[in-house]
């Protein structure tokens, strides 16, 4: 064999082992893109079902919580009034007029059957929803007070992912998109999600 030829094979299983690999670095980065996105989904999914359960919890007990057994518990057993309510106008002699309501409870729904119907959330758990699906072992964390807004006592709650699936979701990055997964702020009047 001459010089030529064995340059020439080595080239071409050096260009076919390189060509391999390029192969394999791509569909490895396309595999794992599919894998955070899909568990990404699922984080979604149960920070969607907290943000309904702490909106439902404050709007019976006047503020949202930060205790994972309160909020079960609500969720479990918690009950909602249904109201009908009646405004009545009065008109005045001088022309003005004068309003009073009458509220009246017609009776009590079940959160759990409200919220969490199997229409709306088909594979809800109780069980599983404080934590993460990322690795199933560490709850959601998640925090709620009051702050002051221009003299107003607020209620504000946020609730985050504290596993990541994608490594590039950091607390130190600047944008909130690129945080990990969340809904709420400490320091805003809001629950919308960082992925909305």
């Amino acid at each position: 064999m001459n010089t030529t030829r064995i340059i020439s094979i080595a080239a071409l299983i050096v260009s076919i082992v390189l060509a391999v690999l390029l192969y394999k670095s791509i569909f490895d980065s396309i595999d794992e893109a599919e894998r955070i996105e899909k568990i990404e989904s699922k984080v979604i999914n149960k920070l969607m079902m907290i943000r309904d359960a702490q909106k439902a919890y404050q709007s019976v007990n006047g503020q949202y919580t930060s205790d994972w057994d309160k909020l079960l518990n609500f969720i479990d057993s918690g009950q909602f009034y249904i109201t009908s309510r009646i405004e009545h106008i009065i008109t005045l002699e001088y022309g003005a007029d004068s309003v009073y309501v009458e509220i009246d409870t017609l009776g009590t729904k079940l959160v759990k059957d409200s919220i969490f119907s199997r229409m709306k959330y088909p594979k809800f758990d109780l069980a599983t929803l404080p934590y993460s699906p990322v690795d199933g072992t560490k709850k959601f964390g998640m925090w709620a007070d009051k702050i002051d807004k221009s003299g107003v006592s607020v209620d504000v709650v946020e609730v985050w992912n504290p596993v990541p699936a994608n490594p590039a979701r950091k607390e130190s990055n600047e944008a909130r998109t690129r945080k990990p997964l969340r809904f709420g702020s400490r320091t805003s009047i809001t629950t919308s999600g960082n992925w909305e």
